[in-house]
């Protein structure tokens, strides 16, 4: 594991940076930070050469045009929220879920958000890799410690699914759901979540919710191990979308969603899910371990299950994976 080379003056700087859309002077900088020009100047430098876009305006100052990741910024934004109370940045991790994992375990509070900027084991749902690539996706991991029976925890993967839904909504259109948690834009997989938890008989001692989202095009491409469809929020949004803006409106809105729950219970939070999702009322095939069927996804089961109706009957498919009839 290692975290980003910058250190917490340089964070402060990108923090003030990132808050204003227009030059900041050198000036207000080493007055609002306690340095001299030239020792800003030199973080300037040093940041520039980590490889942070920092332009220079003749007698106006610095303005950030990197998509940066800091804790700085992240912690100004967020304030006071219990989910990125402490958010940690790194730049390469095995897996954001098993480092989170790793600190639930050492004790962290809930709440704590880990993002990096490259994994090199990351995963998705069902043993897949999960591809993160340096500026062009988001993986950001996050500690939930709820009091709940461990047999509600597939209920947070859900919830996750709304959340996310309603933040990137908020970033480009046509934004649907696919059960059980893949997030679609026109039928494209643009963001995935991957769930897991420890606990025991009765009890849950930590979950963590991983997340990630394809922001551009890899400038590689897509790799080739990759079999359905995906695309970028970029693309989707027809404008450039950065990691920052994208993990803050993730983040508020897990916030909201998971207050949302632990005060009204899952009912809102399956319609919600439930009316994001792109099949419902809709012919699918459901593949499992046993092949495949079609029918109707005709509701979702409190436990997350889907229920399809299949030749008349009513089944429910609690894990697996489905296709949407008559889409590309």
């Amino acid at each position: 594991m290692s975290s980003t080379p910058m250190n917490a003056r340089q964070d402060a700087i990108l923090a003030r940076l990132s808050g204003s859309n227009i030059p900041v002077s050198g000036d207000n900088l080493a007055d609002e930070l306690g340095l001299s020009r030239a020792g800003i100047w030199k973080h300037i430098q040093s940041m520039r050469k980590q490889g942070i876009e920092i332009e220079s305006y003749t007698g106006r100052g610095y303005q950030l045009k990197s998509d940066v990741l800091s804790p700085g910024i992240l912690n100004r934004q967020l304030g006071d929220s219990l989910i990125g109370s402490t958010c940690i940045v790194l730049d390469e991790i095995d897996s954001t879920n098993r480092e989170v994992m790793r600190q639930a375990e050492a004790g962290a509070d809930e709440g704590l958000v880990i993002i990096a900027n490259r994994q090199t084991m990351g995963r998705g749902r069902l043993g897949r890799s999960w591809h993160t690539a340096e500026n062009s996706s988001l993986a950001l991991s996050i500690l939930l410690r709820p009091s709940i029976e461990p047999e509600k925890v597939p209920q947070l993967s859900l919830l996750t699914a709304v959340a996310l839904h309603r933040a990137l909504s908020k970033l480009a259109p046509n934004i649907g759901i696919k059960w059980p948690n893949d997030i679609l834009y026109d039928g494209a997989k643009v963001a995935g979540i991957l769930t897991e938890m420890r606990g025991e008989p009765g009890q849950v001692h930590a979950v963590v919710i991983g997340v990630g989202v394809n922001i551009r095009r890899p400038e590689s491409g897509w790799p080739k191990d990759i079999t359905q469809r995906v695309t970028d929020l970029s693309t989707a949004s027809g404008k450039k979308t950065n990691r920052l803006e994208t993990a803050l409106a993730i983040i508020k809105e897990m916030e909201l969603s998971y207050h949302e729950y632990l005060t009204n219970g899952f009912a809102p939070i399956r319609e919600a899910w439930w009316q994001a999702h792109a099949a419902s009322g809709h012919k699918v095939r459901a593949h499992g371990s046993d092949g495949y069927v079609e029918g109707i996804a005709e509701a979702l089961d409190s436990d997350g299950a889907l229920l399809l109706r299949v030749c008349g009957e009513l089944q429910r498919f609690i894990a697996g994976d489905i296709e949407l009839m008559g889409t590309n």
